[in-house]
């Protein structure tokens, strides 16, 4: 929901450092693990969850000791979109972060737009991580209902709320207990591990990983993320409580045009007071200058 992340496993409870994770091909797992944290994960036994510890984020690496912050990804726009959910103390972060994702938004980011594709009733039945590949239960509950827009959309959201985490590049799905191979009404071809790259369409061009949605940002904001645009050239605006626009800053990822870089950009600001606002990433089109690739996130800005 990132590419942040730093959003599991093969150590014990101890924390290390570790970040976010999660294209099947390794240029792009190097891409993701330079925008993101710490994190560590365990794993036990298959009769309940695997437990995974860390932190998804550069704002908290607290481990199993204390609250973790980690993203969970829902659609906006018919796009993912990440938000921040705080988890723990508990050594099982990373069934903490799906459980998360499987409540669904808040009722605030429902109303900022933001959905799931994951039918309700979903449960996480078990987690286990090995060698990169983190094999997670879901209850039947998980294929039910919609087309396979909404199939594929549901999938990317576990996706990559588990390749958050370093030491998960690739998922596999269960259900029941039993191997996916083939998911849903749909038949989407599901007899290997997937990765994020796996859905590339459903990332939109720009995606902002952080700050995610009513998050609380100061001078100057952080804005980090991935991005598959023109020559990897885009813009990112802050705009204010009014609507006004407090700063507008040109930044270059670190690849595009048809290859998924990663930014993360520095953006100084000023506002008169706390309020409302929001980080507004855009591209311009070759063709006649116009905005493209908009994309939105409603946060908190800090006066201070």
């Amino acid at each position: 929901m990132s590419r942040w992340r730093r959003f599991l496993v093969l150590s014990t409870v101890a924390v290390t450092g570790l970040g976010l994770a999660g294209c099947s091909s390794a240029s792009r797992d190097a891409q993701r693990t330079t925008t993101t944290s710490a994190a560590t994960s365990t794993s036990t036994s298959a009769g309940s969850t695997t437990s995974s510890t860390g932190s998804a984020t550069s704002s908290t690496t607290t481990g199993a000791s204390g609250p973790t912050q980690v993203s969970v990804y829902f659609i906006s726009a018919e796009k993912l979109t990440a938000a921040h959910r705080t988890v723990g103390p508990t050594p099982q972060v990373g069934s903490a972060a799906v459980t998360a994702l499987l409540s669904g938004p808040t009722q605030a980011e429902a109303q900022a737009g933001l959905a799931t594709s994951i039918p309700a009733g979903t449960k996480l039945l078990g987690l286990d991580v090995s060698a990169g590949l983190a094999t997670v239960d879901l209850s039947s509950d998980y294929q039910s209902g919609g087309g396979s827009t909404s199939m594929r959309d549901r999938l990317a959201q576990v996706v990559f709320t588990l390749t958050q985490f370093p030491t998960v590049q690739q998922v596999r799905f269960e259900l029941d207990g039993k191997p996916v191979t083939v998911f849903g009404g749909e038949g989407i071809v599901m007899n290997h591990p997937v990765g994020r790259a796996d859905y590339e369409d459903v990332e939109p061009a720009i995606m902002v990983e952080s700050p995610a949605v009513f998050d609380s940002v100061s001078s100057p904001a952080r804005v980090q993320g991935t991005a598959n645009v023109y020559e990897g050239r885009f813009h990112v605006q802050i705009v204010d409580y009014q609507g006004r626009v407090v700063a507008d800053q040109a930044v270059t990822a670190s690849s595009g045009t048809g290859t998924r870089g990663t930014f993360s950009v520095s953006v100084p600001f000023a506002t008169d007071r706390d309020g409302q606002g929001a980080i507004v990433v855009y591209s311009l089109s070759a063709k006649d200058g116009s905005r493209i690739n908009v994309v939105r996130t409603p946060v908190n800005l800090s006066a201070a």
